[in-house]
């Protein structure tokens, strides 16, 4: 992480999340992520997982909203006193154990919040976070079950969460997969406009469009 990343993350810390820093690195942010969105599609279209091949021309190329840099916020992890074990609900009716690591403190448009980051019970480290949510646009734009984020377990306890490579759960694409849903406290009341939609038929037709006016 950069210096002045840093020094924003710390400022955030000592100001209680009053407000939210400008985004962070805008220059080739865009770039870079359409480079992993456009790889991921490739990835997708030419393997047999996780999209079915029967599903491939209805699902990709998958769906996004524009990358906004300002759904890249700095936020900490406080960790927790317990790392008590939780029985999550998945997408099978199945229950997944998962052991919460600690809840993450960020400030989104002006708005404080917290999400809850968990790991596997059974991992052998905490260098993995798992973090479901769910908000206003689940079940209408975005995947009704949730989207998730993944981070890699800093030494600071500062994080860079980026709504922007939230993504759906393979449950979506097939529903041979079995997805963990977000705990009633990772349930967010605001839109969060930015990362992978569902894709609706509507999308298709507006990309036939699109190429025929090429």
């Amino acid at each position: 992480m950069r210096l002045s990343a840093l020094a924003l993350l710390i400022g955030l810390a000592a100001a209680g999340g009053a407000c939210n820093p400008p985004p962070p690195d805008a220059g080739d942010y865009v770039t870079r992520l359409a480079a992993v969105r456009a790889n991921k599609d490739t990835q997708f279209q030419r393997e047999s997982t996780p999209v079915p091949e029967g599903r491939k021309a209805g699902l990709l190329p998958l769906a996004y909203y524009p990358v906004d840099p300002a759904y890249n916020v700095p936020a900490v992890l406080r960790p927790s006193s317990d790392g008590a074990i939780v029985l999550m609900p998945t997408s099978t009716g199945e229950q997944r154990r998962e052991r919460r690591a600690g809840t993450l403190e960020f400030t989104l448009k002006g708005e404080p919040m917290t999400l809850s980051a968990f790991v596997e019970a059974d991992a052998s480290d905490m260098n993995h976070l798992f973090v479901p949510f769910r908000d206003l646009t689940s079940g209408a734009e975005t995947y009704e079950a949730g989207r998730y984020l993944e981070l890699s377990r800093t030494s600071t306890g500062y994080y860079e969460l980026d709504f922007n490579r939230a993504f759906n759960p393979y449950c979506y694409y097939s529903l041979a997969y079995e997805c963990p849903l977000p705990p009633q406290e990772n349930r967010l009341k605001v839109r969060i406009d930015a990362g992978e939609k569902i894709r609706k038929e509507e999308d298709k037709k507006e990309d036939k469009k699109e190429e025929g006016k090429r």
